[in-house]
């Protein structure tokens, strides 16, 4: 895809990737380094930046990505084609999450699970016409120029840490449109190494995120904490039953035994044909949704409050 420029924003980067981006630069023409401007007040980060990068762009189409994304060769152009074919406003591309340590493999799948029982696949969203049902992929959002200047770009979701969510509810509320793909073997990246890392990030997205994906206006809104919970409580039912099941007749501890076996095969078959991941996985689901629990738990205590690289914000 010949026609292109990579501006990369560097925003107080403090593990040398302004440095390499820089070094590439002065080797590819098509690669520019800027340093955002200090951060406005009501502002987030991320937002910022983007919009920092979108001001020193004239493309017709821009596309705003996370540095730490791997992309196959002809990822580009099988996008723009998916925008253009789809005569879509915007586009964003499902990544396949790489996970490696135990940490990672024992909660992020759990946290996936929870996305595609709210949204459902990319089907299902793309024909989603009420707002609340439309998602997007932050790791890489593709725009035709014209519309994002005409939603107002990332000024108008600098105060939510969801923003990717925020910019495809806003373009189905404005009668735009944007479609989700999935782009499992032409994107990638790992977005936590750490079980800190897996639990501070989790934490700033589920609280905003999941208030925004609650249907019912402000009434809706004000029972997302409970619903909230709903999820790691579900995963966690069979186990907590047979539990209590060991105080009651044999005949209830049968049952409650086939509820957890029931779930082992069900995560099996989630970890080793969804994930790719050892079906051996299955038997942390327990542990997975009792550290997904605590993530909610303490999000729902944090509020709208955030804490993320250094910063801190409140979201709207």
């Amino acid at each position: 895809y010949p026609g292109f420029e990579v501006i990369v924003v560097d925003d107080r980067s403090s593990d040398g990737t302004g440095a390499i981006a820089r070094e590439i630069a002065q080797l590819d023409s098509r690669v520019r380094v800027i340093d955002a401007r200090p951060l406005a007040e009501g502002w987030f980060g991320k937002q910022w930046a983007c919009a920092e990068g979108a001001a020193a762009s004239i493309s017709a189409l821009v596309c705003f990505k996370d540095a730490d994304t791997v992309h196959a060769p002809d990822q580009m152009p099988r996008a723009v084609n998916a925008l253009l074919d789809g005569n879509a406003d915007m586009l964003s591309v499902a990544a396949r999450q790489e996970m490696y340590t135990f940490w990672e493999r024992t909660i992020q799948p759990l946290v996936f699970f929870m996305l595609f029982a709210r949204y459902g696949g990319t089907e299902v969203v793309n024909r989603a016409r009420n707002p609340t049902n439309k998602i997007a992929n932050g790791q890489f959002i593709l725009f035709r120029r014209d519309v994002y200047d005409g939603i107002g770009g990332h000024a108008s979701v600098r105060d939510t840490v969801a923003e990717d969510l925020a910019l495809a509810q806003r373009i189905c509320s404005l009668g735009r449109s944007g479609i989700l793909i999935l782009g499992l073997d032409q994107l990638s990246t790992r977005m936590y190494t750490t079980l800190g890392e897996v639990v501070s990030g989790w934490m700033k997205n589920i609280y905003a995120g999941g208030r925004m994906a609650m249907p019912g206006g402000a009434a809706g809104r004000s029972l997302f904490p409970v619903t909230l919970l709903l999820p790691a409580l579900l995963i966690l039912a069979p186990v907590l039953v047979l539990g209590f099941a060991a105080l009651l007749p044999s005949g209830a501890l049968v049952w409650a035994a086939a509820a957890v076996a029931f779930s082992l095969l069900w995560w099996a078959l989630v970890f080793r044909v969804a994930l790719g991941m050892s079906p051996a996985y299955a038997l942390t689901f327990p542990l997975g949704a009792a550290m997904l629990l605590y993530i909610v738990l303490r999000a729902i205590v944090r509020g709208s409050r955030v804490r993320w690289k250094d910063r801190e914000y409140l979201s709207s």
